[in-house]
């Protein structure tokens, strides 16, 4: 799988609850639409998306499973409950959380990816500093991704993906990196695919379209319309 990403696009086919496009056979769909448009693996959480996904295209998957616990911020495939729970599918890689902060129940990272690699799966590594990346490299993590990068109280927030850590991963690191966040429009995706990574995964730009319309909406609000409006008679 490794090999099959390198250099190319990942998309995230994921959808929240109680939207318009919370439904397994809609994001099989999703992923069906994004291989046709040439992309190279699917990144997806929850079993029931990634089993509907497997059925749909051959391409490899990224699994992982959402799930908040009240003792911890971790979220993605927090516990090794969720590791449990994406080996019963054929994911190809599954993806961990592996910033620094407590996990659920004390539990650790390295318990997780121990897991995982003992069911020959391989492991991304979702972290949001390079201090995580090095970390979940010396662990023996078979890629990391830029996907918290802004989304931990100890990391600022971004408009557009993390350049200046993308670039550091990208130089320091022996591992694949993988590109991931906010990357919004193809002006973003230029300078990213100019530093180098591994591979880049993009998910809300392609596949959530009702925070794509919001984006394009923003504009409207702005109220930067020319001056000569045309003007109909009622």
């Amino acid at each position: 799988m490794i090999d099959k990403i390198y250099h190319q696009l990942i998309v995230s086919c994921q959808a929240r609850a109680g939207e318009p496009l919370r439904d397994s056979g809609i994001i099989a769909k999703m992923a069906e639409a994004a291989v046709m448009g040439g992309a190279a693996a699917i990144r997806a959480a929850g079993v029931e998306d990634i089993l509907a996904i497997k059925r749909a295209v051959s391409v490899p998957v990224i699994g992982l499973i959402k799930r908040e616990y009240p003792d911890s911020d971790i979220y993605i495939t927090p516990t090794k409950r969720e590791v449990e729970e994406l080996l019963s599918t054929d994911c190809e890689m599954i993806a961990i959380d592996a910033t620094s902060r407590r996990r659920p129940g004390g539990e650790e990272v390295k318990e997780l990816l121990a897991l995982a690699h003992h069911h020959r799966r391989l492991v991304l590594a979702d972290v949001a500093t390079f201090e995580e990346a090095k970390a979940a490299q010396d662990l023996g993590f078979d890629a990391v991704a830029t996907t918290m990068a802004g989304y931990t109280a100890y990391t600022r927030p971004l408009p557009g993906p993390d350049f200046r850590l993308l670039r550091r991963m990208v130089r320091r690191l022996f591992i694949p990196v993988i590109a991931e966040g906010r990357i919004y429009d193809t002006r973003d995706l230029r300078k990213v695919l100019k530093i180098g990574p591994h591979a880049v995964a993009i998910g809300t730009a392609i596949t959530r379209p009702h925070v794509i319309t919001e984006r394009f909406l923003r504009c409207f609000k702005e109220g930067k319309y020319g001056k000569s409006r045309q003007k109909f008679e009622k």
